[in-house]
């Protein structure tokens, strides 16, 4: 079954750092490019941030850059989004995102509120 299940979303004061993972089914892991999109309330969802198949290339919004880190373990097909600093901007919900062989496929989502 396809799958990519996304955790770790929470509410965070400013600041405040979280971690997000997102566990994939095998299919949708192993040679896939791999990332993060969010949405905010009444804004078009945004890329974030994406790792290659291998984990030797990595890029960011520069909304994000310096303060999140994408980060995959390929043994446990999991990604991960660690989040420092966190501004109320950065108020979303946030996708995990497999891109294999022209295909994309998100997760369902998790919150992540920024707020004190």
């Amino acid at each position: 079954q396809v799958q990519l299940v996304e955790s770790g979303g929470g509410l965070v004061q400013p600041g405040g750092s979280l971690r997000l993972s997102c566990a994939a089914s095998g299919s949708l892991f192993k040679g896939a490019a791999m990332g993060w999109d969010r949405q905010a309330p009444g804004r078009e969802r945004e890329w974030v941030a994406t790792i290659t198949a291998g984990g030797g290339a990595t890029y960011y919004a520069d909304s994000v850059k310096g303060r999140f880190t994408i980060a995959r373990d390929n043994a446990k097909n999991t990604v991960f989004l660690q989040m420092n600093s966190l501004q109320s901007e950065d108020t979303a919900v946030y996708y995990c995102r497999s891109t294999l062989a022209g295909y994309t496929y998100w997760g369902q989502g998790t919150q992540v509120t920024v707020s004190s």
